[in-house]
């Protein structure tokens, strides 16, 4: 065979090649691809070490280990359990319209050129899977120092299992509210609503730290509470932008709206602090930061800019006042304010949306609504996506917290061991030295 033979014959086989070579990048955006990579690593970067730190700073001395351990230890094990079952349920293709079936366990079909629309299913597998994650680590909130640590690991796998994975599916995974036309764009229902209605309920049935309203439970480090909230507010682009699955216009209105809400939220808390006090305090510009992001996640989708002033300084207002209502009146101790800023948060997002997602508000018009839909019937879906979303989470929760406190021969640590603090008690470490 002479040099030209050879040649023409490697050619051949080139082009015989190309078909296949093709069909597997077919339909593949690079640019997509490479938006919703950054956005999983930006939502992960939330959890670890974003909330850790906001959430570890506004514990006192004695406990900022363990829930520095909490959160990590949340990623750690949500991240195999969404491995074995959780995005087979949440993303299955099940044809019923409450769960995604068993199918994809162990991500079984999940391969290199697998597609979820014009991005590789295993980006959007990867980005899904720190939704999961976030979502029980918001939850430790709630229950941080007085909770066994053993009891927050089985509590967190099975929440997430019971709880978390089936509401995706509704929502997010073709099921039945995602069916009948919810707006929920980021995690409004499936995120916020859920863990902060888990939270109110964990603090109800674990009761009160010791000393609750009676002995100052002062923030132990803001510096470190102000760190971790930065690292939210970055974070959370990737949540709200990168749940448009794409790098274009729905995503830069996504980023732009979660900004102005953030900003909004942060402002009117400060400001109300400054009327009633004659200060604003640090402790609740974050706040409000936070209670702007997380009204404005199930609406980031379909609103504009000033649709986002509006949900901001509605969340802000009340979430304000929850949160205080909670803590003063019903002396309920949910620790760091889940349900007041997220639970209460995902409500009032979720139900603007339906009223700011209108063409016809002037400078507060949004998308406008999906064919067949008005502000009455959407309003009527988004309702019943939040009172069954509230109710199923609710009560699943008080079953699991009983379950969980049967299996570990209770949920609580001793009075003891409370006094003397959680780093020393359950990981016989200590987060500073002294």
């Amino acid at each position: 065979m002479n040099n030209k033979t050879k040649v023409l014959t490697l050619l051949g086989l080139a082009l015989a090649l190309l078909p296949s070579l093709a069909s597997a990048q077919d339909g593949l955006s690079g640019a997509n691809t490479a938006w919703i990579l950054t956005s999983t690593a930006l939502v992960l970067f939330m959890t670890l070490p974003g909330l850790s730190l906001f959430y570890a700073g506004l514990v006192r001395t004695k406990n900022v280990l363990s829930v520095l351990m909490q959160c990590f230890s949340v990623a750690v094990v949500i991240s195999l359990l969404w491995l074995v079952v959780g995005y087979s349920i949440a993303f299955g293709p099940s044809e019923s319209a409450y769960w995604g079936g068993l199918s994809k366990m162990f991500f079984n079909g999940v391969v290199v050129d697998s597609m979820t629309g014009d991005i590789p299913e295993t980006v959007f597998a990867s980005f899904q899977m720190t939704f999961a994650i976030i979502t029980p680590a918001l939850v430790v909130g709630a229950f941080v120092e007085r909770i066994k640590f053993s009891s927050m690991l089985i509590f967190s796998v099975l929440w997430t299992l019971i709880v978390y994975f089936p509401v995706a599916n509704w929502v997010w995974g073709g099921g039945w509210l995602g069916q009948l036309g919810l707006i929920d764009f980021a995690g409004g229902t499936v995120v916020h609503i859920t863990a902060g209605v888990a939270a109110l309920v964990f603090a109800i049935v674990l009761g009160p730290r010791d000393g609750f309203l009676k002995t100052p439970m002062m923030p132990h480090n803001l510096t470190m509470s102000f760190t971790g909230a930065g690292m939210l507010w970055v974070g959370w682009f990737g949540f709200n932008a990168g749940s448009a699955l794409a790098a274009d216009g729905a995503a830069g209105m996504a980023m732009l709206v979660t900004h102005l809400s953030a900003a909004t939220g942060a402002l009117t808390w400060m400001i109300i602090e400054w009327r009633k006090y004659g200060k604003a305090s640090g402790l609740g510009a974050i706040t409000g930061m936070v209670a702007g992001l997380a009204t404005i996640t199930p609406a980031s989708g379909s609103v504009g800019p000033a649709g986002a002033l509006i949900i901001g300084l509605t969340g802000g207002i009340i979430c304000y006042i929850c949160t205080n209502y909670i803590k003063q009146k019903l002396r309920v101790d949910d620790s760091l304010d889940v349900f007041p800023v997220h639970g209460v948060g995902g409500i009032v997002g979720t139900f603007l949306a339906a009223i700011l997602v209108s063409d016809s508000l002037g400078i507060f018009s949004g998308n406008g609504y999906a064919q067949g839909m008005t502000m009455g019937s959407q309003l009527g879906v988004q309702i019943l996506g939040i009172v069954v979303v509230a109710l199923y989470t609710a009560v699943l929760t008080y079953w699991l917290i009983k379950l969980v406190g049967l299996m570990t021969n209770g949920i609580r640590v001793t009075k003891d061991e409370e006094q003397i603090g959680l780093d020393i008690t359950d990981h016989d470490e200590q987060g500073y030295s002294m």
